[in-house]
Formats: C-alpha cells, sequence, structure tokens
C-alpha cells in the first residue's frame, strides 16, 4: 500500500526522485500515466495489469468509454528508475502535468500520484476545506 507525501524538483533533463519507500512497492520498472485532476498516476506492474482489464471490459460501442480508454493508454510509458532512484518522465507527461521543477509525490493507496506543487497546493487546500463534508457523504468507516 501507498501512502504519505514527499516533494522533490525535477532536474533539468526530466529526472524525478521516486521516495525510495515507494520504489520498494512499485519495483524496479512501473508504469506513469496521465492520471485526472492534471497529475500523473504511477502503477506498480501488477496493479497495471488490473487496472487494463478493467478498461478492456469496457463497452466498445461506447465514444466515451472509447475517449477515456484512448486517453489513459496513449499517455502511458513504462519507466526504469536508475541507480540514484530517479526516472526519466516523457515530456508529454510533463507537459500534461505542468510539471516544471517543484513536484509532490504522493501515495494514494494502490498507486502513486506525481503533481505539480502548484496544482498540489490548490487542490488540496480545495480538498482540506470540503474534507468533512466529503466524509459524511462517502465514507462509513470512520
Amino acid at each position: 500500500m501507498f501512502m504519505g507525501e514527499f516533494q522533490h524538483n525535477i532536474d533539468p533533463k526530466g529526472r524525478l526522485i521516486i521516495p525510495a519507500r515507494f520504489r520498494e512497492g512499485l519495483g524496479d520498472r512501473f508504469i506513469v500515466t496521465k492520471g485526472l485532476d492534471n497529475c500523473l498516476f504511477v502503477y506498480p506492474r501488477q496493479e497495471w495489469a488490473e487496472v487494463e482489464q478493467k478498461l478492456k471490459s469496457l463497452p466498445f460501442a461506447r465514444a466515451d468509454a472509447r475517449a477515456f480508454v484512448r486517453f489513459f493508454f496513449s499517455g502511458a510509458t513504462e519507466c526504469e528508475v536508475d541507480k540514484q532512484g530517479r526516472i526519466l518522465l516523457p515530456n508529454n507527461l510533463r507537459e500534461y502535468a505542468q510539471l516544471d521543477k517543484e513536484t509532490v509525490i504522493v501515495g494514494v493507496a494502490t498507486r502513486v500520484e506525481i503533481w505539480s506543487k502548484e496544482i498540489w497546493d490548490r487542490y488540496h487546500a480545495q480538498a482540506e476545506a470540503s474534507f468533512e463534508e466529503l466524509a459524511e457523504k462517502i465514507v462509513d468507516l470512520l
């Protein structure tokens, strides 16, 4: 399970350190793709296979399902961790998530998310303001 929040900078070549705690669960090779809310989703290979199966089962005849599958898979790339614990993020993914320098890397149970610090700070402030209201609507466990 992935949890926690870490801040790292992307270097001028587009390399980003993946926190050691997350590397343990992700392995040496994993999938990075365009996520929701302008962040990147990072999946261990096994979790990616499960997501892939779910997306394959979407109704092919529905335009919205086809559009989502195209979006999700077209942005996907396999990344490999180098000896310094970094990955090279392709330019198209950096542009999508507006990653320039400062990033926030967040553990979200079955995946990791990579955010621009600026976008994360905005998102986090909005989510924090409505946290209790959201909990009342969707969480019956707390």
